[in-house]
């Protein structure tokens, strides 16, 4: 078994972690595109209810200097709201009448 990524006040979470705990928004992205609906319904609906508290969680650090299991947990909150936009919005991975949608950067901001 892997180890627990997340912060332990958010274990419920880890089944998440290894699919939605992604460093780049262009990871995040394909992530999302090769999803189902039914996958990232569960995503949303086991972490939204918890969002604000993991957000609170993550503010405790400074951003150059978190620990690796709030990092995730970053990258986690960064993941919901990419897949947020398809559950609440689209009811569907890819966005409508978007032609090629694509989501590629030279450099992000970190963490």
């Amino acid at each position: 078994m892997a180890a627990d990524r997340l912060p332990s006040a958010f274990a419920e979470l880890e089944p998440h972690a290894e699919t939605w705990c992604l460093p780049t928004e262009s990871e995040r992205w394909a992530q999302r595109l090769s999803s189902t609906m039914p996958e990232m319904q569960h995503f949303y609906d086991d972490f939204f209810p918890r969002v604000e508290e993991a957000i609170e969680y993550c503010d405790k650090f400074p951003l150059d200097d978190m620990p690796d299991d709030a990092v995730n947990l970053l990258h986690l909150i960064y993941s919901l709201v990419m897949v947020a936009m398809a559950v609440e919005i689209m009811h569907q991975p890819a966005p409508t009448d978007a032609a090629d949608a694509v989501m590629v950067r030279t450099g992000e901001p970190r963490p």
